[in-house]
């Protein structure tokens, strides 16, 4: 994995600015739209549990790469920040999940040890322009979530 990696790219009409910063015992991954950290949330996953493999492709979607499905035995910590409401939280616990699950398959792809560092996510995501009252997610929330991962899997394949 890089050491430290950045970009910044317009996702829905949106700035969204992505940095990846690999230490000894964590890995921090900031995602913000509003240029801050936001809500910092930790990933984290016994070594000891297997990671699932990625769906296949999906033969309507050729240019859509599958996301691994995040385990069951993930554990998100809240270390700093909240957010404004019960959904928006929903969408950074989605957010933060994935991330780590990419990180971590990525990882373990390219890597010989089996050590699974924690995964620190900062989440700073700009009001979409219509805000959704259900607890469905909106085209706005399903095309930042999609550009964000394709940024972070980018990144972390170091394409």
């Amino acid at each position: 994995m890089l050491q430290s990696s950045t970009t910044t790219r317009i996702i829905d009409e949106v700035q969204t600015d992505v940095l990846i910063q690999a230490f000894a015992d964590r890995v921090l991954v900031l995602v913000t739209q509003l240029g801050k950290v936001g809500s910092l949330i930790q990933a984290t996953m016994p070594s000891t549990m297997p990671l699932l493999p990625p769906p296949p492709p999906d033969p309507s979607n050729p240019n859509e790469h599958p996301l691994p499905i995040p385990p069951p035995s993930l554990q998100l910590i809240p270390l700093f920040g909240s957010a404004p409401t019960e959904r928006i939280q929903t969408l950074h616990s989605l957010f933060a999940s994935h991330i780590a699950t990419l990180v971590w398959t990525l990882e373990e792809a390219n890597a010989l040890e089996a050590d699974r560092r924690a995964v620190v996510v900062g989440i700073a995501l700009a009001k979409p322009p219509q805000p959704s009252q259900s607890s469905e997610l909106s085209t706005h929330d399903r095309a930042v979530f999609r550009g964000v991962m394709d940024i972070i899997r980018e990144l972390l394949s170091g394409k």
